[in-house]
């Protein structure tokens, strides 16, 4: 049998099965719908590579996590043991735990940079707010799923840094202390309050964080992606139904956008496991290297560096209100500053979404939250002092200033006409949508 021969008996034995598959499962319909039949903006930019890193990452998680837990033990006992047997017996376990740990830092690297995208783009407006939501819900859920897998490798510094932030709890007004301790299952931080993090950070959160991520796809293709110019290409379409100026998710964006955004971001992920994964003690502090002791404090107890914005938010909190605590009312400063993002399709009044258009207003208020964001950031890995405090309240306040005050500045500012079809485009997949156009 010939060459040719064998590739088409292969291709008609292939085209069986799937015609047999599509007969009891929609597989070409799905692929068609969310791949190849899904039209997205043609001038797309780097902003958007970071949606499909995340989901890198996430798989990256989920199979090193399976790995490490088969010799990981969750018991008070014999946790920090375990990881160090992972690290030093098990062949190629400090890979494997090098991967876990730096893809922490990784995943909100990447998520972080990915909802900046969605600030500046006004990605949260009309008609994409539930699309927001629910990628706030998974920003909250990464953030319990990393509070609990820190505690797991029971070191000092995780031992110490759970104790902090679990004891806010008990800050809480009538509830606090009984709340506070049925959170850690015992009086104290012990093997119990290990093993429920265990549990959560291994089947809970895993679980819900995989279902929003599926949720948030289906929705961002139900509703259409944004794009830079923030227009929506739905609007203007051809006579067969396609938006003139949108293309084929797959194969332009899959083979010549995300595909080559991966390859640059594995080759710098790895650069930083195999040659910094400790990232000088940002991704792995240097009391983690020390088992958990109850009996001997850190000279610093901080967070890892992606809450540490939000801890100095917490520090920065010193006054009493209303007869309760300052520790308290830091708790809701906290916990404000990481969902009140979520209110930002109703709190934007501007007639334009995307930051190009948009006035001055937006863009230095949105320049401010970075700085502050970033400089809160550094605030939080260093001891408190009188200075530290004094400049992370006024972050803390040019913070929360982008939320409250955009309902004012938003609608004041002079914006700039936006063009009826969206500009730019890459090279060939721009000349591809222009070829479509005119063909038609």
């Amino acid at each position: 049998m010939s060459e040719s021969q064998t590739s088409s008996k292969l291709a008609q034995t292939w085209t069986g099965f799937v015609g047999w598959v599509d007969e009891r499962f929609p597989l070409t319909e799905t692929f068609e719908y969310h791949m190849s039949k899904y039209y997205a903006p043609k001038n797309f930019n780097f902003w958007y590579v970071f949606g499909v890193l995340s989901i890198v990452v996430l798989v990256m998680q989920l199979l090193t996590g399976i790995w490490l837990t088969m010799n990981y033990v969750p018991s008070g006992e014999a946790a920090f043991a375990s990881v160090e047997y992972i690290m030093r017996e098990v062949e190629y376990g400090w890979l494997l735990r090098y991967l876990h740990s730096t893809g922490a830092s990784a995943f909100f690297v990447v998520v972080y940079l990915h909802m900046f995208r969605g600030l500046m783009y006004g990605s949260y407006r009309k008609p994409r707010e539930l699309l927001w939501l629910i990628g706030m819900a998974i920003f909250v859920c990464l953030m319990a799923e990393g509070f609990f897998g820190y505690l797991l490798p029971w070191g000092n510094m995780s031992y110490w840094g759970a104790q902090v932030i679990v004891s806010l709890v008990g800050a809480i007004p009538l509830i606090g202390p009984d709340l506070m301790e049925w959170v850690r299952g015992d009086f104290l931080m012990s093997g119990i309050t290990l093993n429920r993090f265990f549990a959560l950070h291994v089947v809970a959160l895993p679980l819900v964080l995989v279902m929003l991520v599926f949720v948030h796809i289906v929705a961002l293709h139900h509703v259409g992606s944004n794009n830079p110019d923030g227009i929506e290409i739905k609007q203007n379409k051809d006579a067969n139904g396609i938006p003139r100026d949108g293309i084929p998710f797959h194969p332009h964006y899959t083979i010549g956008h995300d595909l080559p955004a991966v390859v640059i971001f594995l080759f710098v992920f790895c650069a930083v496991v195999f040659y910094a994964p400790e990232m000088g003690g940002y991704f792995l502090e240097k009391p983690n290297f020390e088992e958990a002791n109850p009996l001997k404090t850190p000279e610093h107890i901080a967070p890892v560096w992606y809450y540490t914005p939000y801890y100095a938010m917490l520090r920065a909190t010193t006054y009493p209100f209303l007869g309760i605590a300052a520790k308290f009312w830091g708790l809701v400063v906290m916990a404000g500053a990481i969902v009140l993002p979520a209110v930002l399709p109703w709190l934007d009044r501007s007639p334009v979404r995307s930051i190009r258009y948009k006035g001055m207003y937006s863009k230095v208020m949105l320049a401010i939250l970075v700085f502050s964001f970033f400089i809160l950031g550094y605030l939080g890995t260093i001891p408190p002092s009188p200075e530290a405090t004094l400049l992370a309240q006024v972050c803390t306040i040019l913070y929360f200033a982008y939320f409250v005050l955009m309902p004012w500045y938003t609608r004041v500012e002079q914006c700039k006409p936006v063009p009826e079809r969206v500009t730019g485009g890459h090279g060939a997949k721009a000349k591809l949508s222009e070829a479509g156009e005119a063909s038609s």
